[in-house]
């Protein structure tokens, strides 16, 4: 059964569409079966991950609004061992036609559920905002990775997020944990960056990963080209940060990557 992670930061800017198109690439490029969900009407992971938004004839948007099985809406990517089940700009008025819909908030977890098995990691990359779409991504996932730039006013509007998942965690969603913090846009020549580092893991501690993800230029360049970064570079320092991350999460949920020998025989 999956483990289902959200990316969410209802700060724009912080890298989250990034993170969730990278951490989601770097599980599958370890061989684990990932499906990435493209909660966000914007659908820049999906058109960052390859694809055509002209092209896309259903989306999240139709299982959510139009009650059509995740099955007929998932997509296969360029990356073995990834799925996508995209977004498009229909879903802005998800909140206005949802809102006397009854367990509105659990309409995303339903969709999921029935694919869960078919998984080992499902990433649901979170509309930026604090709205129904990302309650409804809250409800749905087992833990929330929470990007942060390593900036001034990186703890700005943390707060705000913070308590939203508390009012899910005692409403909506017992089970939801923070998988961690993640610094990212981090420039190790800049003092600021070291002290905001500091900072947070002052404020935070054990919630903040180790890993940090390093201001990049090909990051920046893969999303213009559709690829996540270990497909445009494997070996530059985004991939490296990337891969880090997804074995990170890895070892904090005891999972370990496969031997040979236990591939075969899977």
């Amino acid at each position: 059964m999956a483990r289902i992670i959200g990316v969410s930061n209802q700060k724009g800017g912080v890298g989250k569409t990034t993170t969730a198109i990278n951490l989601a690439a770097s599980l599958a490029v370890l061989e684990f079966k990932t499906l990435l969900v493209d909660a966000d009407p914007q659908a820049n992971t999906t058109t960052g991950i390859g694809f055509d938004l002209h092209n896309i004839t259903t989306s999240l948007y139709d299982s959510m609004i139009n009650n059509m099985a995740a099955h007929d809406v998932i997509l296969k990517s360029d990356v073995p061992y990834l799925d996508i089940i995209p977004s498009h700009i229909d879903l802005v008025g998800y909140e206005v036609e949802m809102i006397n819909f009854p367990n509105r908030e659990r309409v995303l977890k339903n969709v999921l559920d029935t694919v869960r098995n078919d998984y080992d990691f499902i990433i649901i990359d979170c509309s930026p905002s604090l709205g129904l779409i990302t309650v409804n991504a809250l409800v749905a996932s087992d833990a929330v990775v929470i990007p942060v730039q390593c900036e001034f006013f990186a703890l700005e509007g943390l707060g705000k997020l913070l308590n939203t998942i508390k009012i899910v965690q005692s409403r909506l969603n017992t089970e939801l944990q923070i998988e961690g913090i993640l610094m990212t846009m981090y420039d190790g020549r800049l003092r600021l960056c070291n002290q905001v580092v500091n900072e947070v893991r002052r404020h935070f501690e054990d919630i903040v990963f180790s890993t940090i993800i390093h201001r990049n230029t090909k990051l920046s360049e893969a999303p213009s080209v559709g690829k996540p970064v270990i497909l445009y570079d494997a070996d530059c320092k985004g991939s490296v940060n990337y891969l880090n991350l997804a074995k990170e999460i890895l070892q904090k949920n005891n999972m370990t990557l496969m031997t040979n020998e236990e591939k075969i025989f899977e």
